[in-house]
Parts: C-alpha cells; structure tokens; sequence
C-alpha cells in the first residue's frame, strides 16, 4: 500500500460520507416536498457543498505523489474532512417536514456551512503553497478561480441580504466549470 493509498483510505472515506450526508439530506427533503418548499438558497448551498467536497477529492489525486504519511497530515486532514461532513449534515434538516420552507434552515445555517467550507479551503490552500509554493498560484487563472473565492464566501457569511448570499454562490458554484473550461 502507497503512502498515498493510505492517507486516502481515511480521507477519501470522510469525503464520500460528507457526500452521502448531503445526497441524504436531499433524499430526505424531496420526500417531504408535498410538505417542505426547497428553495434556491437551500438548493445552491447542497449544490455548492457538493462541488467543493468533489474538488478536495481531485485536490488529493493532484498531489498524490507529494505526501507522506506524518501525524500532523493525518489530523490535519481528519479535521478538515470532518469539517466538511458537518457543513454537508447541515445543509438540509434531519426533519425536513418540520420546516414550513427550508429558506428558514438555510439562514440558521448557511454561515456554519459557508464557515466551514471556507476553514477547509483556507487549510487546502495552506498545504497546497507548502508543497509547491507561492509562485504557481499566481496567475490570472488561479487569481479567478482560486483567489476569488474567499472573500466572495467571507462576502456570503457576512452578508444579511439573501439576494447578495445568492449572487455569491451562484459566483462560488461557477468557479467550478470556469476551472475546468479553464486551459
């Protein structure tokens, strides 16, 4: 078994239980949707979620060759992973049919949520520029798709207006295939 192999034995299986959370917590509120309204809000936090989980997930492939196995690597990213488990538990209600719209979870609980996504890439980035450094980071490609992503979150965390918190995920969401597209 890699080094590589072994690490993700961990964080891989984090990463597909923070996805299951969130497909969980979907399943569950369409079930209850002659009951619950899912709006957008609620809708683009699972779909934002879902692509971030996705991208840490391809972020370990990317440096697969570059880690080894240390104590601080593995807590570090238990505690990152676990992080992200819990802002997916929290995107939908354990009961939905107690909401009457899930507009009114989604504001109890998007700052925990977009919080914790934004702890984790800030800890993502962190240990990305100690394995490669400041320098490939530094471009008009990941200056869109890389940079602009924490104060657009910090943006979506302190911000009261639901249509800027909006504006901002929709932001958040398209820096995804604005990465992929992106040569």
């Amino acid at each position: 078994m890699s080094a590589f192999e072994f690490i993700f034995s961990l964080f891989g299986l984090m990463l597909g239980l923070a996805l299951a959370e969130g497909l969980g917590g979907l399943a569950r509120a369409l079930n209850a949707s002659h009951k619950v309204q899912i709006g957008w809000p609620t809708a683009l936090l699972g779909l934002f979620v879902t692509c971030d989980v996705v991208t840490f997930w391809m972020y370990g492939w990317a440096v697969r060759e570059m880690v080894t196995v240390t104590w601080p690597l593995m807590f570090g990213g238990f505690v990152v992973t676990a992080v992200l488990f819990v802002a997916a538990s929290l995107i939908f209600p354990n009961e939905p049919e107690e909401w009457a719209d899930l507009d009114g979870h989604f504001e109890k609980h998007r700052r925990k949520v977009l919080g914790g996504l934004l702890f984790s890439n800030i800890a993502l980035l962190g240990f990305t520029v100690s394995l490669v450094g400041l320098s490939p980071l530094i471009s008009l490609k990941t200056l869109v798709t890389t940079w602009s992503f924490f104060p657009v979150c910090l943006l979506a965390i302190a911000s009261n207006d639901r249509r800027v918190v909006i504006g901002c995920m929709a932001w958040l969401i398209a820096l995804y295939p604005i990465s992929a597209l992106w040569p």
